[in-house]
């Protein structure tokens, strides 16, 4: 009889706990929290600044990698800035282990950007356009919204490109945008407060008919054969890093819209 009713309430334990994690949402969980502090980000968007930020965030990777959490439509925006902030963060760290610095550097030291979603931000176009999840990129509609120069500089990013700058680093800015974006994307760079680079690489018809991956690298290339060494990579793509010559080091900015081989 005794053992009867321990297995019995064993069971209905376990049975309670099942429900209970079914049911259970990080997102959910998170709404109770209490911000100990809320500053403005660059969008002058109000953004939660709470000491269990970086626990929720690593939490809701987990998650959503396990499955856990399902019918979401975007990455929490403090998780996204909390990221691009620890890669600023690592990369002034880095910067401060290099000889380069403005009164040693010989003019050949070099540091490469990428553009979209590593300097400017193509969120506002993807959010616009449903474009979250599974859909097929329109290109012609997409090269259209670059074409009006308004996207939003990327959090964090402006104030790393002058740090680099600043130190004496010739900057390079190489995107698979296609040339005749030049103006448009040459006039955005700067509203979102950008400037001071030493070029602007985009592709052209010849490196259009190369894969993004290959054009990126023969970039690589050619700037190591004209005597530069290039000290860091920063993009938002595994294409800005792939392939010969490899960089001294790459700096990957999260990208949980969409992949470009």
């Amino acid at each position: 009889m005794a053992k009867s009713l321990v297995l019995s309430l064993t069971l209905a334990f376990l049975f309670i706990g099942m429900v209970s994690a079914r049911d259970w949402n990080i997102l959910n969980q998170f709404k109770g929290l209490k911000p100990t502090k809320t500053t403005t980000s660059q969008k002058g968007v109000a953004t939660l600044k709470d000491p269990n930020l970086t626990g929720y965030c690593e939490s809701w990777r987990i998650n959503v990698e396990l499955h856990n959490i399902r019918d979401f439509t975007v990455v929490p925006q403090e998780c996204y800035e909390d990221d691009v902030e620890r890669a600023v963060d690592e990369a002034i760290l880095y910067l401060g282990k290099t000889c380069c610095e403005k009164k040693k550097c010989d003019g050949m030291d070099a540091w490469i950007f990428d553009i979209d979603d590593t300097l400017l931000s193509t969120i506002p176009y993807h959010k616009s356009n449903g474009c979250f999840g599974g859909e097929q990129l329109n290109t012609t509609k997409f090269e259209e919204w670059q074409s009006w120069g308004k996207a939003p500089a990327v959090p964090n990013m402006v104030k790393l490109f002058h740090e680099i700058r600043e130190r004496g680093f010739k900057i390079f800015l190489v995107s698979s945008r296609k040339e005749y974006l030049r103006s448009a994307t040459v006039e955005n760079l700067i509203e979102a407060g950008y400037h001071g680079w030493s070029n602007l690489l985009l592709r052209g018809e010849e490196e259009e008919k190369k894969s993004v991956t290959q054009y990126k690298a023969d970039v690589r290339t050619w700037l190591t054969s004209l005597g530069y060494k290039v000290w860091g990579v920063m993009g938002a793509q595994w294409n800005s890093f792939a392939g010969c010559p490899v960089p001294k080091r790459t700096f990957k900015l999260p990208n949980s819209i969409y992949y470009i081989a």
